[in-house]
Order: structure tokens, then C-alpha cells, then sequence
């Protein structure tokens, strides 16, 4: 009963980390200001209300000077603030390597490196456990603190619905208790999910626990997938009927980083689409006999191609829903080479190199310039991801910080960037598993060097005289993503610096010490000049995510939907790059299923790279073994000159268990009903 280790006991129902006097002007300041973002607000207040109370052991006392529920609710900042704690369980995938840490707001995920995107240098990185196979139940920091962080908003937003109609109305108005809770549950329904894309079907909590409630109540089972799913969409289409805002922006005090309708709607279609996948939807054999200890069945029994139709039409009806109701609001961003906004890609300033990169690189004085951010987190770490992915030869503009060349992209991610008629360079490698395929039809040439600068046809330098041959005519999102030998790193000084990767270059291994990429590559995307205090927004569902999912669904439906391509042909429009089937130098439309998902995968592959899908994707869609159970590549940074240009083994990675994460061994001990998953 006093173990903090549970789900169940880590909630204390009785207190929160709020002072009386505390409670007042620092918390209502912020609001009486404009468009302030409830994310960063909320992230704020919790920073704030960890230093005074000192919380680290919030959950194994209850320090004497915290307030009661029912005073916290007695005001409108302590119900406001309450709401923030909830909010603060958002993940800040901005930070991918410190996931270590054990703190319950800010979560981030290992998710980029634990793909075949991206390797972290440093041994420690917890992507690696993911990486060699050897993730356990006993992880006392990545497995087991996403799952006590979701858990805990989920037990806040219970907390929050609970109580709010007890405050005044004359701190609170009806209506604004009516839209909170609306949020509350809409976040408690995200937060599921989050569980269930991670660790397959958990418990659903539909009762009140408290920290009173005895032991044999709290030994509860796992949830089928079914029945998590329905949970999740359920609620989210409950909460857009009973509160939530159409849209956050709408309000112009807080608006930004709220939940709202089109957020709810999102998560639906995401929630959604996980069932229809082949991880989900009973085709995977692995969790065929995954089982409660009553005999439940966890998964699905193997659909037939009328069920798994069906499941992929729900997917499509609801993204056809989230884009007849929002699609006046959330848009393509097209902009000309200097980020300014312009009408469509037809307009002849358009340049899609920018354009692509202002879709995810969004200062917060920015947000409303924005039209395809769905769902982000304002308050992040921008800091970390920023010294991540910069070369280490680079001072940042202070001066007092260098990058840390720690986030080497693959070369396999490297390949899958298309060249600029739109082909893919590699057909896949040799037997070796490192000579690549090379697509001639594309034009890619591996060798030599370039003879003049390569640019845009808008004047933006993609790469300089003298870039190896494989890095030229490369379409825009290459440039904007990937950060490779010879580049120019735009710091605001002399048109930049040449990004030196040779072993005894300026930002090699000879000088890197643990300071240095294990590729030869680095991540480039989200960043702009070098700054580490670059306040950034950390995006985690944009517009194209709706697009990949309705393509999705469609190409289970009919391959051949004009609705399919009208949406493949914008993100390539988009990306400056040729069509399939209409415009200049138009590619030719596969037909079959099988070719149709290839090309959405490539697809997705490249505009969504970096953005924490692929990890999940590659697992639902039962892939994961063909591209994670295999070693990764890059140049060979322990080379200088023409040898440095060759393609070689970074580190060999396994695959056969890692679908889900385990269930932390501390609930397995606690709760017997709790089964763990397969393999762990």
C-alpha cells in the first residue's frame, strides 16, 4: 500500500504542489496578457510550483504546506493551475537524448533513434537498449517513467473533472468549466493512447482510485486493443460535443497550445489508424496468444479483407471529416525564399526548400504564421535538440556554446530522399546489405565532386562547388533535413561555414572526442542559424499526418481514389518535386495495392523524417523486422578525403521483440492480474 510504484498508488487525491500564497497575481499575470499559450503557460506554472514546494518526492509524502482539493478549487488560479499540471504531460519530443531522466512533465521518447532514421554517438543513449535488443521490464527511467507520466495525467484529468464545479462562479463561469472539463477528458483520452501506442492495450481506469483504496481493488487486468481504442475514440468525440473550442486560436487570450476540436479529431483518426494496422487489427501472430490471466484476449482474432476494409474506412471517413471541418483553417505552408507567405505553389516566388522548412522550424513569435501545426508543445527543449543536431566546429551566436554533432541521420534515411525528377536514387542494396542498387533512370551518381554551386532556381545554395556527386540534385526536402560533408552551416557570418566531417576536419572524431557524428551526417531539420536559446516549437502533429493516414486508408480501399493522389500530389507539389499522373514531367500512377503503400511509405518516409513516426510505423505496419533487424550505415568517419566517401557499418542492430515496451516490472509486482508483454 505505500509502494509509489503502481499506477494506482502514485496519485495522492488529497493534496496538490500548490501554496495559498502562492495562488494569486503569479499565476492570474499571464492571462491578463494576449494570445498566450496555455502549453508554455502551464509548463511555466508547474516549473513554478515545483521550486517552491519542492516536489521531488511528490508522491511519497504529503508535505503539511500543500493545499487541499477542495481549496485549490475554491479560486480561479488554482483551478487554472490545476488544468496546467494536466496539460504538462505533453511529450516534448524535442529531446530524444535524455530520456533517462525521471521526470513526469516533459516526456520525451527515444523514438528518432530507435528507427533506422537516425544514431545517437553517445553508448549511454537509451535508444540503444531499443536498438541491441535489450530493453526490460526492469528500466527504471525510459520504460518505467512513460508509463507513471501518462498515468499521472490521466489521474489529474480525473481529479480536475471532478472537482471543478466546485469552484465559485464567480472565479469560474459555467461555460469555462464546461470547455475545461472538456479538455481534461480530451487530454486523459490522448494520454491513453500515448500508453497504447507504446506499451499495446493497458488498463482503463474507469473508477476513482485513491490512495486510501485497498490493495485487492487495485488488482486490475489490461484492456483489450478493442476496447482501449473505443475508450479513446469515444471520449475525444465526447469532448469535442461537450466543450471543446472549434478552435484554440479563436480565443485570444490563451488560445494557442489548448485542446480543441480539431486537435480531438486528429488523435481520433490517429487512434484509429492504429487499430486498422496490422500490429493492431489481429494479423500479427506474435500477440495472437496474449492473453488476460481470466483467458481475455488482448488482441483482435485475424480479420478477413471485409473487416479490414471496413476498419480502414472508418479512418478515411474520419480524416474526410477532420478536412471538410478544418480545412480552411489548416493548410499547406508555401512561402517565398525568405519565409514570407504566398498564395499557393503556383505563385512564382514560391520556393518549396522554405517553405518545407518553416513547416516545422516555428519560433513562438511565429505560432500564428503557421497554417498545418496541429498539435505541439510551446514549452520544450529546444536547447537540447538544437546542441543535438548542430556541428560542433560552430559557435552559437552567444559564442559560449558549440553544437554537439551528436544526431548522425543514417544512410539509409540519407538514400531514401528522392532526387529532383522525383525518382529515388537506391533501389535497395546488394547482398552485402551496403552497395546500393542505383536507380539510373534518377540520374544519381555516388562519385566525384562537384564542378559549381548547386541552387534553387530561387537562389537557395543547396550545395557548394566541390560537394561529393551523391549530395547533388537532390530534391529540397534533402536539403532542408540533412546536414552532410561540405554543406555550408548558415551562422550568420561570411554566408556561413563549410561543415567539415573528415576524421581530422573541424568537427571530425579526431577533434569531436564524443563530440562528433557517427555517420558522417547530421539531423538538420527544425533548425536555422546556430542559437541555442532559439525558442522553438516542438511540433508533434501537423497536416501532412492527416494526409499520409487518409492515403493510408484509401489504398486499402481503392488504390486508385482521385482523392489518394490529390492529396500524395500536394505534399509533392509542395516539396518541389514531380507529380504522379498530372503537371510537368508527371510520374506514372502505380495501380496495384501493394505499389500504391510503397510509394505513401516512401512518401511519408521523407516529408514526416524525424518527426517521431516512422519508429511506430515501421512496427504497425509489420516491418520492423525487415528494416530494424539489421545493421545501419554512414561514411566512414574514421577516414579523411575520398576515403571518407565510403559506405560503411556504423552499428549492427537487432530486432524480434521490440514492438511494444514492457510493462514496468514494478506494476507486474504489484498488480497480478497485470500481464506482462511477449518477449520481456
Amino acid at each position: 500500500m505505500k509502494s509509489n510504484r503502481s499506477i494506482f498508488k502514485i496519485f495522492n487525491r488529497h493534496s496538490v504542489p500548490l501554496k495559498s500564497k502562492d495562488l494569486g497575481g503569479k499565476l492570474k499575470a499571464p492571462l491578463q496578457g494576449h494570445r498566450v499559450c496555455y502549453a508554455y503557460f502551464f509548463a511555466l506554472t508547474l516549473a513554478f510550483v515545483l521550486t517552491l514546494s519542492s516536489c521531488s518526492k511528490y508522491f511519497d509524502q504529503v508535505p503539511q504546506d500543500r493545499l487541499s482539493m477542495s481549496e485549490v478549487f475554491k479560486t480561479r488560479s488554482g483551478a487554472l493551475g490545476y488544468l496546467g499540471n494536466v496539460y504538462t504531460y505533453i511529450p516534448d519530443e524535442f529531446n530524444q537524448r535524455q530520456v533517462h531522466e525521471t521526470v513526469l512533465y516533459r516526456t520525451p521518447g527515444p523514438w528518432t533513434a530507435a528507427s533506422d532514421e537516425t544514431e545517437y554517438v553517445s553508448p549511454g543513449n537509451k535508444a540503444k537498449l531499443i536498438n541491441y535488443n535489450t530493453l526490460d521490464a526492469t528500466d527504471e527511467t525510459m520504460v518505467k517513467w512513460r508509463w507513471k507520466s501518462w498515468y499521472t495525467g490521466i489521474q489529474q484529468a480525473n481529479e480536475f473533472m471532478a472537482s471543478i464545479d466546485k469552484t465559485p462562479a464567480d472565479q469560474v463561469s459555467t461555460s469555462e468549466k464546461v470547455q475545461w472539463k472538456a479538455e481534461a477528458k480530451a487530454l486523459r483520452a490522448i494520454y491513453y493512447f500515448y500508453l497504447v501506442r507504446a506499451y499495446g492495450p493497458v488498463p482503463i481506469l474507469t473508477e476513482e482510485y485513491t490512495q486510501n483504496t485497498p490493495t485487492e481493488e487495485l488488482q486490475l487486468p489490461r484492456n483489450p486493443v478493442d476496447e482501449c481504442i473505443s475508450y479513446i475514440v469515444t471520449q475525444l468525440k465526447e469532448a469535442q460535443k461537450e466543450g471543446l473550442l472549434q478552435s484554440a486560436t479563436s480565443d485570444a487570450v490563451t488560445g494557442y497550445g489548448r485542446i480543441d476540436q480539431a486537435v480531438a479529431q486528429a488523435f481520433v483518426i490517429e487512434a484509429l489508424t492504429l487499430r486498422a494496422s496490422w500490429l493492431f487489427d489481429g494479423e500479427s501472430n506474435y500477440y495472437a496468444n496474449l492473453v488476460n490471466l481470466d483467458g481475455t484476449k488482448l488482441f483482435p482474432e485475424t480479420p478477413n479483407a471485409a473487416t479490414i476494409k471496413s476498419n480502414w474506412q472508418k479512418v478515411a471517413d474520419e480524416s474526410a471529416d477532420f478536412l471538410n471541418r478544418f480545412g480552411s483553417r489548416f493548410k499547406l505552408m508555401y512561402t517565398d525564399n525568405s519565409g514570407k507567405s504566398v498564395p499557393s505553389p503556383d505563385d512564382a516566388g514560391f520556393d518549396p526548400y522554405e517553405s518545407y522548412r518553416r513547416a516545422v522550424r516555428t519560433p513562438r513569435s511565429e505560432i500564428g504564421n503557421n497554417t498545418e501545426m496541429i498539435f505541439y508543445r510551446i514549452d520544450n527543449s529546444a536547447g537540447t535538440m538544437e546542441y543535438d543536431r548542430m556541428p560542433n566546429d560552430h559557435r552559437i551566436s552567444d559564442g559560449n556554446y558549440k553544437g554537439g554533432s551528436l544526431l548522425g541521420a543514417t544512410q539509409e534515411q540519407v538514400d531514401a530522399y528522392f532526387m529532383s525528377n522525383g525518382l529515388s536514387p537506391i533501389n535497395g542494396y546488394k547482398a552485402d546489405g551496403v552497395t546500393p542498387n542505383i536507380n539510373e533512370a534518377s540520374g544519381y551518381v555516388e562519385d566525384g565532386f562537384s564542378k559549381s554551386d548547386y541552387k534553387s532556381s530561387t537562389g537557395q545554395l543547396y550545395a557548394p562547388a566541390g560537394t561529393r556527386m551523391m549530395y547533388v540534385n537532390r530534391e529540397p526536402r534533402f536539403y532542408a533535413d540533412i546536414t552532410f560533408n561540405g554543406q555550408k552551416w548558415f551562422d550568420g557570418t561570411n554566408g556561413g561555414n563549410i561543415t567539415d566531417f573528415y576524421y581530422s576536419g573541424s568537427c571530425g572524431k579526431l577533434y569531436g572526442v564524443n563530440d562528433y557524428s557517427s555517420t558522417g551526417y547530421l539531423v538538420r531539420k527544425c533548425m536555422g542559424a546556430g542559437n541555442r536559446n532559439q525558442p522553438l516549437v516542438c511540433v508533434l502533429l501537423r497536416l501532412p499526418n492527416i494526409y499520409f493516414n487518409y492515403m493510408e486508408a484509401l489504398a486499402h480501399i481503392s488504390p486508385s481514389s482521385p482523392e489518394l493522389w490529390k492529396y500524395m500530389n500536394m505534399i509533392r507539389k509542395r516539396a518541389g518535386i514531380p507529380m504522379y499522373g498530372e503537371g510537368a514531367n508527371a510520374l506514372p500512377r502505380p495501380t496495384s495495392f501493394d505499389d500504391v503503400m510503397e510509394l505513401i511509405r516512401k512518401e511519408k518516409r521523407i516529408e514526416l523524417a524525424f518527426e517521431n513516426t516512422r519508429y511506430f510505423d515501421l512496427r504497425r505496419w509489420g516491418l520492423a523486422t525487415t528494416y530494424l533487424n539489421k545493421p545501419v550505415h554512414g561514411m566512414n568517419v574514421n577516414a579523411d578525403g575520398n576515403d571518407f566517401f565510403t559506405r560503411t557499418q556504423v552499428v549492427d542492430r537487432y530486432f524480434d521483440r521490440q514492438y511494444f515496451f514492457p510493462i514496468p516490472q514494478g506494476e507486474i509486482d504489484i498488480d497480478k492480474n497485470l500481464v506482462q508483454n511477449i518477449g520481456y
